[in-house]
């Protein structure tokens, strides 16, 4: 069992910045691929950012490329979103998820811990 738990998340405006953390315990993530996914009230959870193993390997959703970055500090079993130049659009509940697997994918049914989510509100 992986227990993931997010913070980081709150109220911001428009062109803020926000840093989300997603600690993980009950076991390590060295060897693990993470992901940060989100949903907005009335729309389906979307596939926002994933970082393989090692962190030399990301992906990103087309609209938040060139404003959030993804990382993973091992010895700290944490993966962290650092999100910039936020907008309206990025309001939702953001979800941290750990995989079985080294390696990144964007399907959300291929991962098999979720946190419980962090909520991040941008006003424009």
């Amino acid at each position: 069992q992986v227990q993931l738990v997010e913070s980081g998340g709150g109220l911001v405006q428009a062109g803020g910045s926000l840093r989300l953390s997603c600690a993980a315990s009950g076991r390590t993530i060295r060897s693990n691929a993470m992901g940060w996914f989100r949903q907005a009230p009335g729309k389906e959870r979307e596939f926002v950012a994933a970082i393989n193993w090692s962190g030399g390997t990301t992906s990103y959703l087309d609209s938040v490329k060139g404003r959030f970055t993804i990382s993973k500090d091992n010895a700290k079993n944490t993966v962290y979103l650092q999100m910039n130049s936020l907008k309206p659009e990025d309001t939702a509940v953001y979800y941290c998820a750990f995989r079985y697997s080294l390696d990144i994918t964007p399907n959300s049914r291929e991962y098999d811990f979720w946190g419980q989510g962090t909520q991040v509100t941008v006003s424009s």
